[in-house]
């Protein structure tokens, strides 16, 4: 599925579309609609890169079950490099 955010839309809320799936993404994540992997995917950034914006914004980082386990897997391939 898509989402098409209009380009009105855009210049009404005076962000790029970078900033707007940011937005997006810090909204989900913090009402837990979203994992930590799934809300950095939306907006774009690296893990540590939206970790580091929640925590600009004082919004605590929930560790999942699903964070651990990509956490796991991302370990498992570092191992065979």
């Amino acid at each position: 599925m898509s989402v098409v955010i209009s380009s009105d839309i855009l210049y009404a809320s005076h962000m790029t579309e970078t900033e707007f799936l940011q937005e997006v993404a810090v909204l989900l994540y913090e009402k837990g609609k979203l994992s930590l992997g799934k809300a950095s995917k939306l907006a774009r950034m690296g893990r540590i890169q939206f970790q580091l914006l929640l925590a600009s914004r004082q919004i605590p980082i929930n560790y999942d079950i699903d964070d651990f386990e990509a956490d796991l897997n991302t370990l498992g391939r570092m191992d065979h490099v």
